[in-house]
């Protein structure tokens, strides 16, 4: 078991333009989905929340500037990449775009090489370990790519579903995710778990991580779930 595929949302409204974008995207290995107009994606994005957003400005509707905005308001949603699209090319456009949140803009018609070497960056500022990134908290050490745990320099001998969860934990220390969104990242949206198991396999990575000595790093944060730090 690897480490699970960034989650891409492609909103485009141009059934051509969505399926090359959504083809791409699935071969460098994305889980994509995708939205035709701003209603569909900001209800897509409430119901399971991508790594990533690769937003069309020119939407029926809801137009892709103001779900940008309202995205980008939301606690919940602030820290998902944006990467916008937009056939205006004028300098106001793209400040307008980047000052209403997006986090990269880009003309059509644009060079989908670009795109993808673009997404790429931002997920790997949002999801290291998904590019193979070493991750590093305190004294532990994951290299996804080599599928190794260190702790104090002490080789740690993880399961594939201990490892995933330590993996998420790593690459976003301190947030607290719920048992839900566990079960949701770690064993996949459609395979039924019962949440109690959340609860024995993070008993199984604390036991592991500590087993030489050393502080339980990931700490129970009452009534939502668990943290890393």
């Amino acid at each position: 078991m690897t480490v699970d595929a960034p989650r891409v949302l492609v909103v485009e409204d141009e059934p051509a333009q969505r399926e090359v974008l959504a083809y791409n995207l699935t071969a460098e290995g994305y889980e994509v989905s995708s939205a035709q107009n701003g209603d569909e994606a900001l209800l897509l994005v409430a119901e399971d929340a991508p790594d990533l957003i690769v937003l069309d400005w020119m939407l029926p509707g809801v137009s892709g500037i103001e779900v940008c905005r309202r995205l980008k308001i939301r606690t919940e949603t602030r820290a998902t990449p944006i990467i916008m699209l937009s056939a205006r090319s004028e300098e106001v456009d793209k400040v307008r775009g980047l000052e209403t949140g997006a986090d990269d803009y880009m003309v059509k018609p644009y060079s989908v090489v670009e795109l993808m070497a673009r997404v790429r960056a931002q997920l790997r500022r949002i999801r290291p370990a998904a590019v193979g990134t070493r991750l590093e908290f305190e004294d532990i050490t994951l290299d996804p790519e080599t599928h190794r745990v260190q702790r104090a320099g002490a080789d740690v001998k993880l399961g594939p579903t201990e490892f995933r969860l330590l993996t998420m934990f790593m690459e976003k220390p301190g947030r607290v995710w719920s048992r839900e969104q566990l079960l949701d990242r770690v064993w996949g949206r459609d395979v039924y778990v019962d949440t109690r198991t959340v609860d024995v396999h993070i008993g199984r990575l604390r036991k592991v991580l500590c087993q030489y000595g050393g502080d339980n790093p990931v700490r129970t944060v009452r009534g939502a779930g668990y943290a890393l730090g």
